[in-house]
C-alpha cells in the first residue's frame, strides 16, 4: 500500500469506520488503514466506530474537523447502496465545501480493480481546513483507496489552510 515512503509525513489523520456490524476488535478496514499511515509516515491522531447512524456520523465528523488535530480524515464503510449506507450523506452534513475530484478519482481507481467501485457513493468534502474522505468498507478497498490518495493528500492539505501549489 505504502508505495512512497514518507508520503503522508506530518499528516495526522483521523480514521472513522461505520458499520453496524463491526467493533473495534474486528475492524480490519480501519486496522488496514493504520497501517498503511504508519507505513507512509503519517500519524493516526484519532480512531473510533461508528454505528451506521447518519446524525452521529456527522457529529463526530464534525467535532474531528472543528478540535483540529485531524488534517484528514477518512471514514471506511457505508458507502454502498444498502439501506443502511448513509456515510456519504452524513459526510454532506458535516461539510462546508464538496472536493470531488477526489470522490471521482477513487471510484476511477477503483475500477481497475473491480466493477463494483460505480457502486460507491463515496465523497471527499472540507470542513474548515481539515479534509474528509470516505473509502470502502472492505480492508482491501480501504488500503487501496489511501494508496490512491497518498500522493495528493499532504498538497489537499496545504492547499485547504490557504498555502500555494509550491
Amino acid at each position: 500500500m505504502a508505495d512512497e515512503r514518507g508520503a503522508l509525513s506530518g499528516l495526522r489523520l483521523g480514521l472513522l469506520t461505520c458499520s453496524s456490524t463491526r467493533t473495534l476488535a474486528d475492524d480490519g478496514s480501519g486496522d488496514a488503514l493504520e497501517r498503511g499511515i504508519a507505513a507512509a509516515g503519517g500519524a493516526v491522531a484519532r480512531r473510533a466506530l461508528l454505528p451506521d447512524d447518519r446524525g452521529r456520523i456527522a457529529d463526530l465528523l464534525r467535532q474531528w474537523a472543528d478540535a483540529g488535530d485531524c488534517d484528514v480524515i477518512l471514514t471506511t464503510g457505508g458507502t454502498g447502496l444498502g439501506p443502511y449506507d448513509v456515510t456519504p450523506e452524513a459526510t454532506a452534513d458535516a461539510a462546508e465545501r464538496d472536493v470531488p475530484g477526489l470522490a471521482e478519482l477513487l471510484r476511477l481507481r477503483g475500477l481497475e480493480q473491480t466493477p463494483f467501485s460505480a457502486l460507491s457513493r463515496g465523497r471527499a468534502a472540507l470542513r474548515g481546513h481539515t479534509l474528509i474522505c470516505n473509502l470502502p468498507g472492505s480492508p482491501r478497498g480501504a488500503a487501496e483507496g489511501l494508496a490512491v490518495l497518498q500522493p495528493v493528500l499532504g498538497h489537499a492539505v496545504r492547499m485547504a489552510r490557504g498555502g500555494g501549489h509550491g
